[in-house]
């Protein structure tokens, strides 16, 4: 628009059309048609200059004489029919070959597979426009599962698929991606502990579509998240986001990672063949690095470097520990104030002042809490014994405690109290126990023992325990005269040298027990 003013202006004052081109360097016949239409619409020159360029620019459209093109009649037909290639497009196995077969027969004489392609791509794209998303460093993370899955084959020779995470940091495109045994939530979440370690930080959000992996119930505004995933969450400090319900380009950068995905790693791995779930993974994870060290395109760094230097240092930092999976149940105090674990059926003791309680278990490979209100009452290293019992001394009530002491646990109990007193006790213990039929009827004198020290003291019992190892007899009576007759306080004392010297004639009693 700045020529035609400077043409108009040029008019106004009346310079030549020689002396215009010159000026302006417009070609001469340009310059004759352009005052020719200014002429046509009947307006003076300083009417027009005064106009602003869009009504200038409308005024000399209306006046411009239009390019006429001979219309082609197989596009007309094809634009017709674009609102029916569109939404058939979206339907189920619905492809664009398949529409083009069904084109043809109805238009023998319209485009080729190859323009009908072409064309529809631009249409669409002129419908769809596309947005450029700004992302900060170390604030996104990016989670899908891939379309398409990976496999090994095992030792019996079957074929075992896999599905395969993927997870990128949209600013840098660096990106994660692991096969799994199953897509279930539990080895979702060791992949994600794997995904953390690999990153080596924490961002600040993980999201992912409405897979019922990430998402119990969806909703526009507050998406309901699993309570493992969500304890997952809490332990690592990441928020937990969900895309819009059927809105998959709310994670773009995800979504053209798996096709990214397909063509690093996939493609490169297809004639490769793997024993084993490790050895599938490991194989992906050298394709990951390389794909990581190649450099954008048309740019001069990778997302190697570019993660390195501008996003890892902006994640936070890892936990001391990983998050170990914990499972959730609950369970009614039973009448023998304990709880059974339905997993492994296996029952646990809580204090018998919660009979009848509903109580929530909270458990994971190695220990196993309850909890009453929100306030743990116990915890047990877990036990995979089926129908067998973990039970605490602390839990029962007064009167079974003392029938669980006097019944005794078993040796090794008898035999811990009797080693935290001392080694002489613990010996005599031993001895004890062998001395006896079965091993019920040392209970009773363990027992015994064990309250002398309450009586008498450790330091006596166990003094007391290393005079009666000099004799024959391992019993609760021979401990229970030691002490009462003051003898274990003089074990110490040195013994008396007999005046008597040493002499052959001497004889003692061992020399009489081989006299019939």
């Amino acid at each position: 628009m700045q020529k035609v003013r400077q043409i108009l202006l040029f008019l106004k004052r009346g310079y030549s059309e020689r002396e215009i081109v010159k000026q302006t360097k417009v070609s001469r016949p340009t310059v004759h048609l352009y005052s020719i239409l200014f002429k046509a619409t009947g307006r003076d020159y300083d009417e027009l200059l005064s106009l602003k360029d869009p009504e200038l620019d409308a005024i000399f459209s209306k006046t411009k004489p239009a390019k006429t093109e001979p219309e082609d009649p197989r596009k007309a037909h094809f634009l017709d029919q674009l609102s029916y290639f569109i939404l058939e497009l979206k339907r189920v196995g619905v492809t664009r070959y398949l529409l083009w077969q069904e084109y043809l027969e109805l238009y023998p004489g319209g485009f080729q597979y190859s323009r009908f392609c072409e064309l529809l791509d631009i249409e669409m794209a002129a419908r769809k426009p596309a947005m450029h998303l700004e992302h900060n460093p170390g604030e996104l993370l990016e989670i899908d599962f891939a379309g398409s899955k990976l496999h090994y084959i095992n030792e019996e020779g079957e074929i075992i698929e896999c599905p395969v995470l993927i997870a990128v940091l949209p600013f840098s495109g660096y990106s994660f991606v692991q096969a799994l045994p199953n897509a279930s939530l539990p080895y979702l979440i060791n992949a994600l502990n794997a995904l953390l370690e690999y990153f080596q930080g924490v961002p600040m959000n993980a999201i992912s579509d409405n897979m019922k992996q990430w998402v119990t119930r969806t909703c526009k505004y507050e998406p309901t998240f699993p309570e493992m995933l969500e304890q997952w969450a809490l332990h690592n400090r990441i928020g937990l986001l969900a895309t819009r319900p059927g809105s998959p380009k709310d994670k773009p950068s995800v979504e053209n990672n798996v096709l990214i995905t397909y063509r690093r790693v996939f493609a490169l791995l297809r004639n490769d063949t793997f024993r084993s779930l490790d050895q599938l993974n490991q194989g992906i994870l050298g394709k990951l690095d390389l794909h990581h060290k190649q450099n954008f395109q048309k740019k001069s760094y990778s997302r190697q470097e570019l993660f390195d230097a501008e996003e890892k240092p902006r994640l936070h930092t890892l936990p001391q520990t990983a998050y170990q999976i914990r499972h959730y149940t609950r369970a009614k105090v039973q009448k023998n104030y304990h709880v059974v674990l339905g997993e492994d059926w296996h029952f646990y003791s809580v204090p018998f002042s919660y009979l009848g309680k509903e109580v929530n278990l909270v458990y994971c490979s190695d220990h196993v809490e309850v909890y009453h209100e929100l306030q743990r009452i116990a915890i047990h290293t877990r036990s995979f014994k089926k129908h067998g019992y973990s039970t605490l001394l602390d839990h029962m009530p007064e009167n079974h405690r003392k029938i669980a002491e006097r019944r005794g646990w078993n040796p090794e109990y008898y035999l811990k109290k009797a080693l935290e007193n001392g080694s002489n006790t613990h010996e005599f213990f031993n001895q004890l126990m062998e001395s006896k039929i079965t091993i019920h009827q040392a209970y009773g004198s363990c027992l015994g023992i064990l309250r002398l020290i309450s009586s008498f003291g450790g330091h006596r019992v166990e003094a007391a325990c290393k005079r009666a190892l000099r004799g024959k007899k391992y019993n609760y009576g021979v401990i229970k005269t030691i002490l009462q007759n003051n003898m274990d306080l003089h074990e110490d004392a040195p013994t008396a040298h007999s005046p008597i010297p040493l002499h052959n004639n001497l004889r003692g009693p061992d020399a009489y027990n081989n006299i019939n």
